[in-house]
C-alpha cells in the first residue's frame, strides 16, 4: 500500500494509566481512526485532541489503539484512507478535515465519525442539523456565523484605506463556498472588493499573488480550509514579499510572521472532541449529540510584522487583542 499509515505513531500516555474506558467490553480495547491531511499535523496542530483523550484515560496500545492514517497532503486520497478505516474494523473515526469526514461518511453509515473542530457541517452535508446531527456523524466545529465577516471587519479597521483584499481560498473544499458567501455580503457595508484565488497545491500561489499584484491588493486574507495551511510557510512567504499585510484564520499563521488572526480557541474545541470520542465509545449515538460551535475567540496581532511593513496599527484594534506579538 503506498499511501503513508500511521500506527500507533504517537504515545498517548505515560506507562501507567486509568482502566479502560466504561462501557468496553473486558479485555477488548477499541481502535480509533485518526484521518490527517498531511503527516506530522497528529504531532502538533492536533495535539490537543489527544491530551484530551489522555486525560480521559485513554493510552494508546493500553486502553486504546490509534491508527494514524495520512494523506501526504493529497486530499483525493481520503477515500482509500476511509476504506482502510473500514478494513481496519475501527470502532469509531476521527476527521480532522471536512473532506476526510466526507469520505469517510461515504465509506461506512455504520461506524461513529467524530469531527476534529472542522468547518459547516451542515453545509458540507455531515449532518442534518447542528442539534441533532442523526447519522453516524457528529463531534465540534470551529466555525460560527459571521465569523469570517468579523476577519474581514478586523483587517479593514486595521488598514482603514483597505479597498482591495486578495482572498486565498481552496474552492474544492465545501467550507469555503459559506465563507466566501459571508465575506461577499460584507464587502458592501465595507467599500473593499475581493480578489478572490482558487488554490489547490502550493504551486498556485505564485500566481494568485502576482494576480494580486495586478489588481493592487492592498491586504490579505485566507479562508479556513485545512489544505491552506499545509501551504502556510510558502503563502507567508509570498505576502512579506509582496508586502500585503494578512489576516488568518490559525494562530499558527501569525506565530509564524503573519500579521493577524481571528480565531476560533481552537485547542478547547480539540479537547471537546475526545469528550464526543468518550461518550460514543460508551455507548452513545453520534446522531443524538448535538455539535458543538465555538463560543470563545481570539484575535492575535503580529507587531514585528507590522513595523516590517510599515503599518501603524490602531491603538483601539491593540487594545481589544487578547495577545500581541512583540
Amino acid at each position: 500500500m503506498d499511501r503513508r499509515v500511521f500506527i500507533s505513531g504517537i504515545t498517548l500516555g505515560l506507562l501507567t494509566a486509568p482502566l479502560a474506558a466504561e462501557g468496553q467490553q473486558v479485555g477488548k480495547i477499541p481502535r480509533l481512526c485518526f484521518l490527517e491531511l498531511s503527516p506530522g499535523l497528529s504531532r502538533s496542530v492536533y495535539s490537543p485532541f489527544f491530551q484530551g483523550l489522555r486525560d480521559l484515560g485513554y493510552v494508546d496500545g493500553q486502553t486504546i489503539t490509534i491508527d494514524y492514517l495520512s494523506a501526504d497532503g493529497q486530499a483525493e486520497r481520503f477515500p482509500a484512507l476511509a476504506a482502510d478505516c473500514v478494513r481496519l474494523k475501527a470502532d469509531i473515526v476521527v476527521a480532522s478535515t471536512t473532506l476526510a469526514a466526507q469520505a469517510a461518511k461515504k465509506a461506512t453509515r455504520t461506524i461513529p465519525i467524530v469531527m476534529n473542530a472542522l468547518g459547516d457541517p451542515v453545509a458540507a452535508g455531515l449532518v442534518a442539523s447542528l442539534a441533532r446531527p442523526e447519522g453516524n456523524v457528529t463531534g465540534v466545529s470551529m466555525m460560527s456565523p459571521g465569523l469570517a465577516a468579523k476577519r474581514l471587519e478586523l483587517l479593514k479597521e486595521a488598514l482603514p484605506r483597505l479597498s482591495r483584499v486578495l482572498v486565498l481560498s481552496d474552492l474544492g473544499d465545501s467550507i469555503a463556498a459559506p465563507q466566501l458567501q459571508e465575506l461577499e455580503h460584507a464587502t458592501h457595508s465595507l467599500g473593499v472588493t475581493l480578489l478572490v484565488r482558487d488554490i489547490r497545491s502550493a504551486d498556485d500561489l505564485p500566481a494568485a499573488f502576482d494576480a494580486g499584484a495586478k489588481k493592487h491588493a492592498e491586504g490579505l486574507l485566507t479562508t479556513a480550509e485545512t489544505r491552506l495551511s499545509v501551504y502556510r510557510n510558502r503563502a507567508l512567504e509570498l505576502a512579506a514579499r509582496h508586502r500585503l499585510p494578512g489576516m488568518y484564520p490559525y494562530r499558527a499563521w501569525v506565530d509564524a510572521g503573519g500579521l493577524m488572526a481571528f480565531i476560533s480557541y481552537t485547542p478547547n474545541l480539540q479537547a471537546r472532541t475526545a469528550y464526543y470520542v468518550d461518550k460514543i465509545l460508551k455507548g452513545a449515538k453520534p446522531g443524538d449529540l448535538p455539535v458543538e460551535q465555538p463560543t470563545k475567540f481570539e484575535l492575535v496581532i503580529n507587531l514585528k510584522t507590522a513595523k516590517a511593513l510599515g503599518l501603524a496599527i490602531p491603538p483601539s484594534l491593540l487594545q481589544r487583542a487578547d495577545q500581541v506579538i512583540e
